[in-house]
């Protein structure tokens, strides 16, 4: 990778802040869970702070707790519900505020972040059961489905297609489109970036995302269509946009993904960036690939809305 100093600094706070997370997977932390997840939250938000002209507020979604971004300017009341990642055990919506922040401003879109429960306290499916509640909790409340759109980054990057596929099985309408940013798609790791992109992820490698998958996944099978989209059936979903880092081992998973969505006649558009790496989006605004990835799906969303309304 061919970092700037100052994005090569953030990467670094960003390894340090995931630093006790390894620890805690093995046993071998003395630090619960839930100071896990804050020690997190606090080091990533004070590295990748909000950007100026966006407000945030606790609210809830139907008893999911949840954080709320807002710009100044809002267009056509849309909406965005943003799920985080996390590998379904250490997120933390504090986390995200730069993001999120970003990601209002450039749509012009209140974005809702849902604090779901996770692992191992709450396993599988408890997450997925928490966003699909926000996302009904949202249609609910008067949001129209043409004027939101679902988008979230690894785990919840996966969730955004389980979201799409619940909600279709359940006869809810539909957001206008799904956004994807390094979906954690694949629970098996059996595709070949698992190996080829082992030295060049310097975030995840596979026996990290082993340990997380089985403390998330309690009994259920990796090749849980809810837990592993790429073996879902996913027929019928919005229009949807994944991008994934080239240096990522979960690549080939991403891209397997995009694959069963277009073979299931779901409109797709895969980006692969070079020498990015996992969830590089969380640098926006201090990096212009990160910039330019998160402009583009906010361009993918805006036609959506466009088209839907």
């Amino acid at each position: 990778m061919n970092l700037t100093p100052q994005a090569t600094a953030l990467l670094e706070r960003w390894i340090q802040a995931a630093g006790t997370i390894a620890p805690a997977l093995a046993g071998e932390s003395s630090l619960s869970w839930a100071q896990v997840r804050e020690s997190y939250g606090r080091q990533l938000a004070a590295a990748l702070p909000a950007p100026r002209g966006v407000t945030f507020e606790r609210t809830e979604l139907d008893g999911v707790p949840a954080m709320l971004a807002v710009p100044e300017e809002v267009t056509d009341e849309r909406t965005l519900l943003y799920l985080h990642g996390g590998g379904y055990v250490h997120g933390a919506v504090e986390a995200y505020a730069g993001l999120t922040g970003h990601y209002a401003q450039r749509l012009r879109a209140r974005v809702f972040v849902p604090d779901y429960r996770q692992a191992p306290e709450h396993p599988f499916p408890a997450p997925i059961e928490d966003v699909v509640t926000a996302y009904r909790a949202l249609l609910a409340a008067g949001c129209a489905p043409k004027k939101t759109a679902v988008s979230g980054d690894s785990a919840g990057g996966a969730m955004v297609i389980t979201l799409m596929r619940k909600a279709r099985a359940a006869g809810l309408p539909l957001p206008a489109a799904g956004v994807a940013f390094s979906p954690w798609a694949d629970l098996t790791h059996s595709g070949p970036s698992a190996r080829s992109r082992a030295h060049t992820d310097p975030l995840c490698s596979v026996d990290f995302l082993d340990a997380l998958a089985r403390t998330f996944l309690g009994d259920a099978l990796p090749t849980d269509p809810d837990a592993s989209p790429v073996f879902a059936d996913v027929r019928g979903l919005a229009p949807t946009l994944i991008q994934m880092g080239e240096n990522e081992v979960m690549l080939s998973g991403g891209i397997t993904l995009a694959g069963r969505l277009a073979e299931q006649r779901v409109r797709t558009t895969l980006e692969v960036w070079p020498g990015m790496f996992h969830v590089w989006h969380l640098l926006a605004g201090h990096m212009a690939e990160s910039d330019e990835a998160l402009d583009n799906a906010v361009s993918f969303i805006t036609r959506e809305y466009e088209r839907a309304h």
